[in-house]
């Protein structure tokens, strides 16, 4: 599963930590027994169907030798699963007859490999976790040197500790309406738990079937929306069906419960509702079971077509897995985790299948997270800037890497000059100041591409790519966007074609003068907040350029190339990155797709003279808020005060005649270690408010 939280499975025994041996002279070697709370059967279930497991063992020693290292016979060993005595300690693994201090090379006496081993006077200790799960449990802990007078040793063992599902995924897929898996004959007779998922794509089909004399169970997929459950123990057929409102057949994972023992019998379909049937109060009451079970298609019914993965029959999972990589019509795995929730990767992220689900790659993205949805940005202070080379430092022109990167998304576009005819630009900002250059991508020849804020606070994109005397203008003139707000910034060039879209206004179209030349000849840099580029420079640039953008800017993405993202990651394209001045991490300049921003006539809270110079709380606050508006807060709040202050002092007065006093300490005051922690128990809202700034806002 995506969630990094994982589940452990803990099984204990009766052994106490800490348990002495020793001390007296012993005619023969004192051996700890360990008994589990569960069977050895149970646990061997569950260590080799987990992927990790763990135990933790531990030796102190005061004169008494473990393992007897370098080369002697070990004193103390320990016996595993099946028997078998093991002569390493935790911390070390199979065959290496070393305490963990003996791999780490921190023994207390370098000489040897176990600090007990040392033999010291002092109590000194071994400890470290067992973890080569196909040994464990630990049932006995044999100890030997402790016959010597004085010598003395305390033994301690952790429970077993298992975690992950290795059968989580174990999946088989069923290819044609005629394809089974058998195995052998399931062992159901007073009880039988049953679950599975399920995905497909087919609206009928046996999953699996398991028959006797006149005894069966079975269960499919009798519709689209219908899952049954049915059984004969000798009372005649039962059937559970659970009719689910929404399609199964949606090429998602469904789970499937069927349980039954000799009270009743149940079916749950995913969160809906348990469908329950009680057994005959007399009759049969055991399921006697002949053929094999079948999994898919029994008898010349129509089978399953589908996956189906992590199949539990009475707690042991069948590897279908394994049994489908030797039957024809049935595949091993389940292909398309992504199939199913590609859609989860955002923003261009790409799905990639692994053995136990998918994950996101965002690495040609300029957002980060688990589903590539979390904005990368930072807070540019004034006079700061940020260069990406196309190309890395020590390179020739035709930099592999840089021309694939740069070009789009089609391999064609990689010409050897390293011309583009089409780009695609995004990125959001927020600033309170202008004239300033938002972004620039300079070439080794004139051309250039700019993105600006004017004198007027009104957006700018500005194209030269020769032909024409000047350069070609798209002026955004209706909208301030220097307002303090996030804006997103939408551009894709496709030969003369651009096409521009600002936050969530409809796109607009324009085209560059028929006599400008449509390619953007070898770019050099990508430059944000200001240039920093020799060579002559544009004149109304070289303006707006001093002192520089103060603000935000977010998910900054040319073609493939994410140069905020390569700045604060590091990345194998970290290396084209300069940086002046110093980049904080911020998503100030995220912005929330949520309602279009309104113009300055419409909105109340607009802020005339916003000036920002500072982030607070990842949100750039104006603070130069309008006069009349503080003035009028301000006799509002005189007046509540003054309102509050008589009710007060008048409550008062009143209890004051009726001899009561009343505490309003908090309800958790007494059992809280300090004022602040007694408000925090006793006030819900205090919570909230924690985690509500702990959020992300994911867009």
């Amino acid at each position: 599963s995506l969630s990094e939280d994982k589940v452990w499975t803990t099984v204990y025994h009766d052994l106490q930590m800490q348990t002495s041996v020793g001390g007296n002279s012993l005619e023969k070697l004192p051996v700890l027994q360990l008994n589990y709370s569960a069977t050895m059967d149970q646990i061997s279930a569950i260590t080799s169907s987990a992927e990790y497991c763990e135990q933790f063992i531990s030796y102190s020693c005061k004169m008494s030798r473990l393992l007897n290292t370098p080369e002697g016979n070990p004193y103390t060993w320990w016996v595993g699963k099946a028997n078998e005595k093991h002569y390493y300690w935790g911390g070390s693994g199979p065959g290496i007859q070393k305490c963990a201090c003996g791999i780490e090379r921190n023994c207390t006496d370098p000489k040897y490999y176990c600090n007990c081993d040392a033999d010291y006077k002092q109590w000194r200790k071994d400890t470290g976790m067992l973890s080569y799960k196909e040994h464990l449990p630990v049932s006995q802990v044999v100890v030997g040197d402790v016959d010597r007078p004085g010598s003395e040793a305390k033994i301690s063992v952790g429970p077993v500790r298992c975690q992950g599902d290795r059968n989580y995924w174990n999946a088989a897929s069923f290819v044609t309406s005629s394809s089974y898996l058998h195995f052998s004959t399931f062992q159901g007779e007073t009880s039988a738990d049953i679950s599975f998922y399920f995905k497909t794509s087919a609206s009928d089909g046996v999953f699996l079937e398991n028959l006797g004399n006149t005894d069966f169970i079975k269960l499919e997929l009798k519709s689209a929306t219908e899952v049954s459950f049915s059984f004969d123990v000798g009372n005649g057929p039962v059937e559970i069906v659970v009719r689910s409102p929404n399609q199964l057949n949606d090429d998602q994972w469904h789970r499937v419960n069927a349980e039954r023992n000799v009270k009743q019998a149940s079916l749950q379909v995913d969160q809906l509702p348990l469908e329950v049937r009680k057994a005959p109060t007399e009759g049969h009451t055991r399921l006697e079971l002949y053929s094999q079970l079948y999994v898919g298609a029994a008898g010349g019914q129509r089978g399953f077509l589908g996956c189906i993965r992590s199949l539990r029959m009475n707690g042991v999972t069948l590897d279908l897995e394994e049994r489908a990589k030797v039957t024809p019509g049935v595949k091993p795995g389940c292909s398309g985790h992504c199939t199913s929730y590609g859609m989860y990767c955002a923003n261009g992220g790409k799905c990639v299948e692994k053995y136990n689900g998918y994950s996101c790659d965002c690495s040609k993205t300029a957002y980060d997270g688990p589903f590539c949805i979390k904005d990368v940005g930072a807070f540019f202070e004034e006079g700061m800037w940020l260069r990406y080379n196309f190309h890395s430092p020590g390179t020739s022109m035709k930099d592999l890497v840089s021309r694939t990167l740069l070009s789009s998304a089609d391999p064609e576009i990689t010409a050897p000059d390293l011309s583009l005819n089409k780009e695609e630009l995004s990125f959001s900002f927020s600033t309170t100041k202008s004239p300033c250059v938002l972004l620039y991508i300079s070439s080794y020849t004139q051309d250039f591409m700019a993105v600006l804020v004017k004198p007027s606070g009104n957006l700018q994109i500005r194209y030269s790519l020769g032909g024409t005397k000047e350069p070609y203008n798209i002026d955004v003139d209706h909208r301030n966007m220097a307002n303090g707000q996030p804006h997103t910034v939408n551009i894709t060039r496709n030969g003369r074609d651009i096409v521009l879209q600002l936050d969530h206004y409809p796109p607009t179209s324009y085209s560059l003068p028929t006599a400008s030349d449509i390619q953007f000849n070898s770019p050099k840099a990508l430059f944000l907040g200001k240039v920093i580029e020799i060579g002559k420079i544009d004149q109304d640039i070289y303006k707006y350029n001093t002192p520089g953008f103060t603000g935000c800017l977010s998910r900054v993405q040319f073609n493939q190339i994410a140069p905020l993202k390569a700045a604060l990651r590091p990345t194998n394209a970290s290396s084209h990155v300069h940086i002046q001045g110093e980049l904080v991490e911020s998503n100030c300049g995220a912005s929330p797709l949520t309602i279009p921003p309104m113009s300055a006539a419409t909105d109340p809270w607009h802020l005339d003279s916003a000036s920002a110079d500072f982030p607070y709380n990842g949100q750039a606050i104006g603070d130069g808020v309008n006069r009349n508006s503080a003035i009028i807060g301000g006799v509002i709040a005189v007046v509540i005060f003054t309102i509050l202050c008589t009710l007060v002092f008048l409550i008062r007065y009143m209890f004051r005649h009726k001899g009561t006093y009343h505490t309003n300490e908090a309800k958790g005051a007494e059992s809280a270690e300090s004022a602040d922690a007694a408000i925090m128990n006793n006030d819900p809202n205090f919570t909230e408010t924690i985690d509500e700034s702990k959020k992300e806002w994911l867009i």
